[in-house]
Formats: C-alpha cells, sequence, structure tokens
C-alpha cells in the first residue's frame, strides 16, 4: 500500500510508470520509476528517510530497539559490530519520520491503545531541589509499538502534564479503546480527564455526571509501602477518575505498569549522564536535555 502518491522529483508530475526492480542487500525487492516528462530515473525510496541506506531496515530496526530497551551505546556497537557515528546518524535519519507518522496515525482508526506515562529527572544550570527544576522529562509511549506518543521537557508543574496529553486527546478522539497506565503520578488522569471529559445524561433531575469519553480509561499503580502511612491508605491499583459506564473492557492487575517506558528511561539514563541517579551531573541546557 503507497502512503502517497509517487511524483518525479525533478519535474514533480504524477505521470511515472515502473520502469524495472532491482534487490536490495537484504533481499527486499524495489521498483525503479521513470518520468516521461522529463526522462528521469529515480528510486521509490528518493527523497526519504531510506534513501541511500544499505543496512537492511530489519537489522537497524533491531539495533534501534536493543538501544531503546535500555543497551547502552558502547554495548550495542560492540554486540552488533557498527559505530558510533552510523548509530548516530541512522537515529538524526528517522528521527524527522516521527512527525509524519504521528499525523499518519491521527488519520487512521485504532482498536486498541495502551499507553505508558513516566517522567525522568535531571537538574539544570544548578544543583537545585527537585520542584524547582526545569529538567523534567515526559514520555508518553505505545506499549505494543513502542511507539513514543510524546516526549516533552519543561519544569513539572500543570501546564508541562497539559501540553503532554493534548497529543494524547487527540489519540483519544480516533480510537475505540485507550488505556493510560502510569506509576504513581495522578495528574495524567486528572489533566486527561479535564481536557476530554463527557457528560452523561440520564434524564433524571440533578447535575448530570462527568466522566472519561467511552472506552477511555485510566489506571494508577500506588508504588511504595504504605503499612505505616496513617489515616485511609490508597489501594495499590485503582482508577482515578469516573469512567463511563459502557465502558466494559477490563484491566487485570498485572497489567496496570509502565514497564515499557521505564525501560526507555534507562535507556536514556545510560546515554546521558545527566538523567542518571546518584550523581551530581547536570545538564548545561533546557534543549540538551529534551532528546526526540
Amino acid at each position: 500500500m503507497l502512503m502517497s502518491e509517487i511524483r518525479c522529483p525533478a519535474c514533480d508530475t504524477p505521470a511515472v510508470k515502473v520502469h524495472t526492480t532491482y534487490t536490495v542487500q537484504a533481499g527486499e525487492t524495489r521498483r525503479l520509476y521513470y518520468c516521461g516528462d522529463c526522462h528521469c530515473y529515480f528510486s521509490e525510496t528518493h527523497g526519504t528517510a531510506l534513501a541511500g541506506l544499505r543496512t537492511p531496515l530489519s537489522r537497524i530496526s533491531q539495533i534501534l530497539d536493543a538501544l531503546n530497551d535500555g543497551l547502552g551505546v558502547n554495548a550495542t556497537c560492540r554486540t552488533f559490530q557498527v559505530s558510533k557515528n552510523t548509530l548516530r546518524s541512522w537515529q538524526a535519519r528517522l528521527s524527522a519520520v516521527k512527525d509524519a507518522l504521528v499525523l499518519y496515525a491521527l488519520c487512521h482508526q485504532f482498536l486498541h491503545q495502551v499507553i505508558e506515562g513516566d517522567e525522568l529527572y535531571t537538574k539544570v544550570n544548578a544543583n537545585q531541589p527537585p520542584a524547582d527544576s526545569t529538567g523534567w522529562t515526559i514520555v508518553l509511549m505505545d506499549r505494543a509499538s513502542p511507539f513514543v506518543w510524546d516526549l516533552r521537557c519543561g519544569e513539572r508543574d500543570r501546564a508541562l502534564f497539559e501540553q503532554a496529553l493534548q497529543t494524547l486527546a487527540q489519540v483519544v478522539q480516533q480510537t475505540n479503546d485507550l488505556a493510560l497506565m502510569t506509576d504513581g503520578e495522578r495528574r495524567y488522569g486528572l489533566v486527561l480527564f479535564e481536557i476530554c471529559q463527557t457528560v452523561i445524561r440520564t434524564g433524571r433531575r440533578g447535575r448530570p455526571r462527568h466522566t472519561l469519553p467511552l472506552g477511555v480509561q485510566v489506571r494508577v499503580k500506588n508504588k511504595g509501602s504504605q503499612a505505616h502511612c496513617r489515616g485511609r491508605k490508597r489501594p495499590k491499583y485503582q482508577a482515578p477518575q469516573p469512567e463511563h459506564p459502557n465502558t466494559t473492557a477490563p484491566i487485570a492487575d498485572h497489567d496496570i505498569h509502565a514497564n515499557h517506558v521505564e525501560a526507555f528511561n534507562a535507556a536514556l539514563r545510560r546515554r546521558m549522564a545527566c538523567y542518571r541517579r546518584k550523581t551530581n551531573t547536570y545538564a548545561k541546557k533546557t534543549n540538551g536535555s529534551n532528546v526526540g
């Protein structure tokens, strides 16, 4: 299936036809097109992130998945026998595809989406308390892909959560079933509830009930021991916001976690010293700590 119409890169005409096919190193067959107006020959990967790549895409995906799952840069280069410059060039090539993938994803209907949310922290400019730092990074990752829907850096306040969850609100409009998992942080569900809440009108007297949209669920895993806490103890697994009564997809307790995005955060800590714990290193600039 073609994502867009094939046009000639020289004269921008759609009057092109397949001239021949060729086989790349991985054994994949690609087309070579011919333009009858300007007599230009070009490959189907011309002008894309795959143009000029000799390494098979399956191998690149395998190496980048290992890097995102927590394997360090040096360990990745030793294991797969690639250089650091090659690894950086792949990341630079494929990072530009994210905007197109987000746009394509928001134009299609999903059957099921499970998104995990978590935060990273680093010091910026000086050794200051975490509450005053602008080095908080929010990551929203799809559990199945794992596709990073949003990665945003700033001060850990309401505005940062609102900016990150605006993208997730667009996903809610396109999906029939979405679940957001987070470990302990309740502002994910609170801000998402305020952005895309719906009103249930039953015809009865009184104020109508406000809930999450149909098919949207938010689950929080409350970490830490609460055995010595006074007062009412929070349950270990809970839904912080009211859900639509017709949302019937149950979520098992063992599925309420953010393990995949935590593995991604572990990879960031290995690649960037400013994110590592129990160190005095800090970021020089806010833009440098916002990797995407």
